[in-house]
């Protein structure tokens, strides 16, 4: 570790907490909380996201409302950015600017709505069933991978924390907060709820295929040298993401991984989390560099530095304090007139939504990849 230190005072990122501004509050968890404990372990945003935002296909309706987006195969790294720093809001960022960007997502899945290929039923990304998935999956995800990948376990005070703290995170989406699991006995019951529901299309198998090849969510500015680094830490990364599913996933994504190849990976990966994990200057220019317009959210977060004030409140409460609808009652006359738009008169959906959001959770241009 000294070595480590070291390398990174000749490189002048010793010191990283003075790259970030403290945040307005702490939000809705803050210090002490277990969603700042396991969000804030580096395995949350390569391994955790990776993981949920596969097993998030396996509803037919989402992985269609993401396939008519066409921004995953298409600008994979802006998708990833603008996701992730969505997350960090959530997570880690101050309670007026995740309450804004919570509203504006609202607008923006909007736009998400069509006719499922699959069931040939309807999809809308604002349902509160698909919007419980996307959440249930997401932090079950980023504990399961913070269990496999780094310290282990919560306590069972700790776990039943870190359930009530998902449930009042869900305050921001469209969902009841009463349907959230509490429980690691709930969550497997809810997932278990899913396996009649689930499907792997060849859609969904290809969408899967597409983002287990890390590299396409890389940095587009690269240094030349990284190029033949960059397949080889992919694929790693995607044989960790890979170790994490049970087998009836494999099966349906047509994935096949030997056991010792999961826990020789899982290995490495978590003696790698750790050494990022140990050094704060390390963890920081590695979150600088894979995720450069997250990391001034989430980084003061993990490095300590305090906010500007100490207050937390819940969802509800800020929603209250800065004038927005909860999430199921937000923009119900914008969502009609897309409906309308798509279901009534067969065109497509306005970009209302988009063009705002990007202020909050990133820019949509980037470089365009083949699918």
């Amino acid at each position: 570790m000294l070595g480590v230190s070291r390398m990174l005072e000749v490189v002048g990122i010793s010191d990283p907490g003075k790259n970030y501004s403290p945040s307005a509050d702490y939000g809705f968890f803050g210090p002490g909380s277990v969603t700042w404990k396991v969000w804030s372990y580096p395995s949350s945003a390569l391994m955790g996201f990776q993981r949920s935002v596969t097993i998030e296909q396996l509803d037919p309706n989402l992985n269609a409302a993401v396939e008519h987006s066409g921004g995953v195969r298409y600008r994979p790294r802006t998708r990833y950015e603008r996701t992730m720093r969505y997350f960090a809001l959530v997570a880690f960022g101050d309670t007026a600017t995740a309450t804004k960007a919570a509203d504006v997502l609202v607008k923006v899945h909007s736009k998400a709505i069509g006719t499922d290929p699959v069931t040939g039923g309807t999809y809308d990304a604002n349902s509160p069933e698909s919007q419980l998935w996307i959440h249930v999956t997401a932090w079950h995800s980023i504990l399961y991978c913070y269990e496999k990948f780094g310290p282990g376990k919560l306590t069972e005070d700790e776990e039943r924390q870190y359930w009530a703290e998902c449930a009042r995170a869900a305050e921001l989406q469209t969902i009841d907060p009463a349907d959230v699991p509490r429980s690691r006995d709930e969550v497997r019951a809810y997932f278990e709820s899913w396996r009649p529901r689930i499907a792997a299309s060849e859609l969904a198998q290809s969408m899967t295929d597409f983002i287990l090849h890390t590299e396409v969510a890389f940095p587009e500015d690269l240094p030349a040298w990284s190029r033949p680094l960059q397949i080889p830490l992919a694929r790693l990364l995607a044989k960790g993401t890979i170790s994490t599913y049970p087998r009836h996933f494999r099966k349906l994504f047509g994935i096949s991984q030997s056991g010792a190849e999961d826990l020789m990976v899982q290995w490495f990966l978590r003696v790698a989390f750790g050494v990022i994990g140990s050094n704060k200057a390390l963890y920081a220019a590695v979150a600088d560099f894979l995720v450069p317009t997250t990391a001034p959210i989430a980084m003061p977060a993990v490095l300590g530095i305090p906010a500007q004030s100490p207050a937390t409140m819940t969802p509800r409460e800020a929603q209250r304090r800065y004038g927005y609808d909860i999430p199921a009652e937000a923009h119900k006359a914008l969502r009609a007139k897309q409906e309308a738009r798509v279901f009534g008169a067969g065109q497509a959906p306005s970009d209302e939504g988009l063009i705002e959001s990007q202020g909050l959770i990133g820019a949509m241009q980037g470089k365009q990849v083949s699918a």
